[in-house]
């Protein structure tokens, strides 16, 4: 069965690591901070200048006046800081945060991302993704294997606008962990959602990647 949007959340969280100051983009990512392992000391930073994100919270806990950088209602925690969105680029541009979660419309197989607009449809801008992509050290990306139309999200090359060029790390869908070990390799396919099989993937899958989790097989590359 594919992950739900929570437990694709989860997945990311567990590539947090002790010490890390983490960005999450909106939409999915966002889920991220509800999975943090306890006893983790992970910073979760927002570009509207919130350092020490909590949880999303339960209803009686809502203040409208703490928000996410896409405008969400989250929590404080005991150790939370405010600085001004000025610096709050300097931290991702000058390379302070480790790793930032987003969203993606598209990826392509040389970790091309694509995530901020449609040609031709409305959009109010980039927001920080363009600064986090080429500021922070790996990037996560988050998002469903197929679009509404069926139309495979990881592709052999994006056809909207680009976000960054050879950019993305690891790409968590709802049926598969794709990762490589470093932006001059290929992408490989390290784990499956329960029931779902590697032909499965490959079928929904525009672009190329390596099979690492074959049984009683060496790595195999993809059609």
């Amino acid at each position: 069965m594919p992950w739900t949007r929570d437990e694709m959340a989860a997945r990311a969280a567990r590539e947090l690591q002790d010490g890390f100051y983490v960005n999450l983009g909106i939409g999915i990512p966002t889920l991220v901070a509800n999975h943090i392992a306890p006893g983790l000391d992970v910073t979760l930073q927002s570009e509207n200048g919130m350092l020490g994100l909590g949880p999303f919270p339960r209803e009686e806990d809502v203040d409208a006046d703490v928000i996410n950088a896409g405008k969400q209602t989250i929590t404080e925690l005991d150790r939370t800081s405010y600085v001004s969105s000025a610096d709050s680029f300097g931290m991702i541009r000058g390379g302070h945060i480790q790793l930032s979660v987003l969203g993606a419309m598209e990826v392509a197989e040389n970790g091309d991302l694509a995530n901020w607009m449609v040609p031709g449809k409305m959009v109010k801008g980039p927001g920080g993704a363009m600064d986090l992509v080429a500021g922070v050290g790996r990037i996560i990306v988050l998002m469903d294997h197929v679009d509404k139309a069926g139309t495979p999200k990881f592709r052999k090359a994006c056809s909207l606008p680009l976000t960054g060029a050879n950019v993305v790390d690891m790409i968590v869908t709802n049926l598969a962990v794709f990762r490589r070990p470093d932006r001059r390799s290929a992408f490989e396919l390290v784990e499956l959602a329960p029931g779902v099989e590697a032909g499965d993937v490959r079928a929904m899958t525009e672009a190329g990647y390596v099979e690492m989790i074959l049984e009683g097989a060496g790595p195999e590359p993809s059609a």
